[in-house]
């Protein structure tokens, strides 16, 4: 699913997430460097790496949040890891945080800066790995572009799902061409066939992937994460590893307006 801090399509969080990680590991590189060899220009410059790196952090942290709100899958294996993301960097920031606090003392522990900058450090490589998997294997701010595919497009809606609802215009949407459509409590997906429209729920009934990200053709939409197909009209499962069902919502063309009935 695209991003949604981007610019013109590339995702921001991961052009910044470089800088914190460069600048907390060189922290704790360069006070490790301190710590065998005495140099005390090798103290300074992990102070100011490490403060640069909990500054950069928070910068890169905004457009993360902002994906992890609305491009995480609800209910799927990708928001629990990214969940756990999220957690782990909170962590990462806090203990470089911790770590910059016992510098500002009158009489600065190494061990424990250390100690504190070492354990901040496994942390971030193992948030490292977790993002390169939402990124890479869940396909998390990845704008799937197939042929015929069209721009990306969704609404959101303040509302839940339920009674006659306005979600496009007949023109709006190219045969081959999908919407994914935002309500309170859930996220639907709308579809154009040869044979018309269809609107159906943006989870995969496998491990829960946005089908609003993957790729339409012949009235079936197949997931990206591990490639299940659905019939876009009647749900039914065309390939697996799903074995379930997705939900199906009826809609109407009236007036060249299409209508979700709910």
């Amino acid at each position: 699913m695209r991003s949604a801090a981007h610019l013109k399509g590339h995702p921001i969080h991961p052009m910044l997430v470089a800088f914190p990680i460069a600048f907390l590991t060189g922290a704790f590189g360069f006070d490790l460097a301190y710590w065998l060899t005495g140099q005390g220009a090798f103290w300074a410059t992990g102070y100011y790496l490490a403060l640069l790196g909990v500054l950069t952090a928070l910068v890169a942290a905004v457009p993360g949040l902002l994906d992890y709100l609305r491009v995480v899958p609800p209910r799927s294996s990708a928001r629990n890891r990214a969940t756990l993301h999220l957690a782990l960097n909170v962590g990462v920031i806090a203990l470089f945080g911790a770590a910059l606090l016992v510098r500002g003392e009158l009489l600065p522990r190494l061990s424990t800066v250390l100690l504190l900058e070492g354990l901040g450090t496994a942390l971030l490589a193992v948030s490292g790995w977790l993002g390169g998997e939402l990124a890479f294997k869940h396909q998390v701010g990845v704008e799937n572009r197939y042929a015929r595919a069209g721009r990306w497009r969704e609404l959101t809606l303040e509302r839940s799902v339920g009674g006659p609802t306005v979600v496009a215009a007949e023109g709006e949407l190219e045969v081959g061409q999908m919407k994914l459509l935002r309500f309170r409590d859930r996220r639907l997906v709308l579809a154009r066939t040869e044979d018309g429209f269809a609107c159906f729920e943006d989870r995969c009934t496998h491990k829960g992937g946005s089908l609003a990200g993957g790729t339409l053709a012949c009235g079936t939409v197949q997931c990206p994460w591990h490639g299940s197909q659905f019939d876009v009209r009647t749900g039914v499962v065309r390939a697996g590893p799903a074995t379930e069902p997705v939900a199906t919502f009826p809609v109407d063309v009236v007036a060249g307006e299409v209508q979700l009935r709910g």
